[in-house]
C-alpha cells in the first residue's frame, strides 16, 4: 500500500510534532479518511521526506515526525519548459504531467496565437493555481523538491532574459530538420520552447533563433501543443536522462 505524501512548507525535523496546513489537512481527513496513528510522508521542498504518524486529528492535523529520509528523485538534466499558453485548462495538464515527468521550472508564455490572454491579478490567480497543480504532482509523484512556476509573460519580454550558464536551448518546431536524437548531450540545463495552437509564427521564432534557440522537430506528425511538450520532454530524458 502506498504511503500518501503532503507538502508541508515549514521547518522540519525528526522528532517534532507538526500540523498540517488546513488544506492538506482536509485531503487527509476528509478524502484520504486518515485516523490517528496512520502512517505518511511529510517534505518541505527542502530535500529529503520524512516519515511520520498521525496523533491528533481535530481540532488540529497533527503528527510526529519518526525519521528523516535523504531521498531525491529529481532527474539528473536540469528541465525548464517555456510553454505558451493552450487554451481551456489545459496547461493544468501541462503543468501536471511535466512535474511528474522531472521539469524542474516551468514558465507560461502568451504568444501571437495564444488564445488564452492573462494579466494582472488574473494572471496571478492562474499562477497560484498551477504551483498548487504542481505541489499536488509532487505529492502524487514522490518527488521532494517542487518546480517553480514563473509569472505569465509575453513572448517578448521572455526572450532577452538571460540564458544560464552552459544552457541548451531548444525550439520545438514543425519546420526543423533537426531531430532531438542528433544533437549532443547538454552540458548544463536545458530550456524547451513550445507553441501555442497554430504555433509560433516566422517571426517569434526568428527571435527565438536570435536568442540561441535551436529549432528542432519531433518527426514528421504533427503535434497538440500540449502534447508536444510532454512528448519531447520524455524524449530528452530518454536519451540523456534517467529513463
Amino acid at each position: 500500500m502506498m504511503i500518501s505524501r503532503f507538502y508541508c512548507p515549514m521547518p522540519l525535523q525528526a522528532g517534532r510534532t507538526v500540523t498540517l496546513p488546513p488544506e492538506a489537512a482536509h485531503h487527509a481527513l476528509r478524502v484520504l479518511r486518515l485516523r490517528k496513528d496512520d502512517e505518511l510522508l511529510v517534505f518541505n521542498g527542502q530535500g529529503g521526506e520524512y516519515p511520520g504518524k498521525v496523533t491528533e486529528t481535530s481540532p488540529l492535523f497533527r503528527l510526529m515526525l519518526t525519521d528523516w529520509h535523504d531521498i531525491e528523485r529529481e532527474a539528473p538534466l536540469a528541465l525548464t519548459l517555456a510553454q505558451a499558453l493552450p487554451s481551456g485548462d489545459k496547461m493544468d495538464w501541462v503543468v501536471q504531467k511535466a512535474v511528474e515527468l522531472g521539469v524542474r521550472a516551468i514558465q507560461p508564455l502568451q504568444a501571437k496565437r495564444s488564445v488564452v490572454r492573462l494579466s494582472g491579478e488574473r494572471a496571478e490567480k492562474r499562477r497560484g493555481h498551477w504551483q498548487q497543480v504542481a505541489i499536488a504532482a509532487c505529492e502524487q509523484s514522490g518527488r521532494n523538491r517542487v518546480p517553480t512556476i514563473g509569472p505569465v509573460l509575453d513572448l517578448p519580454h521572455y526572450l532577452p532574459q538571460p540564458a544560464g550558464e552552459n544552457e541548451t536551448r531548444l525550439l520545438l518546431s514543425p519546420q526543423a530538420e533537426q531531430r532531438l536524437s542528433a544533437l549532443p548531450r547538454p552540458v548544463g540545463g536545458l530550456t524547451l520552447l513550445v507553441g501555442p495552437e497554430g504555433g509560433f509564427d516566422a517571426d517569434e521564432e526568428a527571435a527565438a533563433c536570435s536568442v540561441g534557440f535551436r529549432p528542432v522537430t519531433l518527426g514528421p506528425r504533427v503535434l497538440r501543443t500540449e502534447t508536444a511538450g510532454l512528448a519531447a520532454i520524455a524524449a530528452i530524458l530518454a536519451l540523456w536522462g534517467d529513463f
